[in-house]
């Protein structure tokens, strides 16, 4: 059986994403809390520059350098690119691990809850999803694959040789909730026990179809042609991640009070609603497709 022998945890991929620096630093305190029998815990505080200056990166998205292309680029060689090789000398190398399962922790400031992100398909993944949906009903699960080879991935996640993001908000940039931090904590222990019991071929009975969210592409807010913002997600959509858009429903409302309209074919459910972190994109959120997870 394909056993998981070395887990990593991390946090502070981005500096002002506290609840995986502190559930990080918690677990560092009382490291049985990340511990289990069949596996060993390394516990990774990957960003800790931008963390003291508190922003979300110095020079560059950390969670964007992983690229295996770029990770052999010495010329790529500011703050963020140079701590993306340690990070893959220490935990990968990419493409041949000594990390069997990678957890990435990440808050947003969108209203998404608790999402396990899954950037790859496959049994283990599915099991997963499955298993962490039966314990955690209140959990999302997101597919955000685009059908690409790990290698080809820029997520840090992707340097195991599995790997997922537990994504939990709404969590302003810079502060600690302890309601997200407990959610960020159900949600890693729940892995944890999952890889426990797949180790020792003791998992329960899975439910077949487990439902999800696979990511299809993101929307720009309103801009004029000079790249000016002319207006703002609308107010019924602000904060209902995951609720269901339909063709013809107020998606922006500009400045002089003008609506826009959803023009889309099918109901689509938004994720990463009005993330101030993606503002510098101008991304307004993230369209997803509602799907089901079987299990063979």
């Amino acid at each position: 059986m394909d056993k998981i022998k070395q887990v990593a945890i991390v946090g502070g991929v981005h500096g002002n994403e506290f609840s995986g620096i502190y559930l990080v630093k918690q677990y560092q305190a009382a490291p049985a809390a990340a511990a289990r029998p069949s596996f060993n815990t390394e516990l990774v505080w990957a960003n800790p520059e931008a963390f003291r200056a508190n922003k979300r990166y110095l020079h560059s998205d950390l969670n964007r350098q992983f690229k295996l292309v770029d990770l052999a680029n010495t010329a790529l060689s500011n703050y963020e690119q140079s701590r993306a090789k340690v990070l893959n000398a220490q935990l990968g190398p990419k493409g041949r691990a000594k990390t069997d399962l990678l957890i990435d922790l990440h808050n947003t400031t969108s209203n998404m809850g608790a999402c396990l992100i899954l950037t790859q398909a496959g049994t283990f993944y599915n099991q997963l999803a499955a298993y962490v949906k039966m314990v955690m009903p209140e959990a999302i699960i997101s597919r955000d694959e685009d059908h690409i080879a790990a290698q080809d991935h820029a997520l840090m996640c992707t340097l195991g040789r599995y790997g997922v993001l537990v994504e939990v908000g709404p969590q302003s940039q810079s502060v600690l909730r302890h309601d997200i931090l407990e959610l960020m904590h159900t949600m890693t222990q729940h892995i944890l026990d999952f890889v426990e019991l797949y180790n020792n071929g003791n998992l329960p009975a899975l439910p077949k179809h487990t439902e999800a969210f696979r990511y299809l592409h993101s929307i720009k807010l309103p801009m004029n042609e000079q790249g000016e913002r002319i207006g703002m997600v609308h107010k019924n959509i602000q904060d209902n991640d995951y609720q269901p858009i339909n063709p013809g429903d107020a998606i922006f409302t500009l400045f002089d009070g003008t609506e826009i309209y959803y023009n889309g074919d099918v109901t689509v459910y938004p994720t990463f609603i009005n993330e101030a972190a993606y503002y510098d994109n101008n991304l307004a959120m993230s369209l997803n497709e509602k799907v089901l997870i079987t299990l063979e």
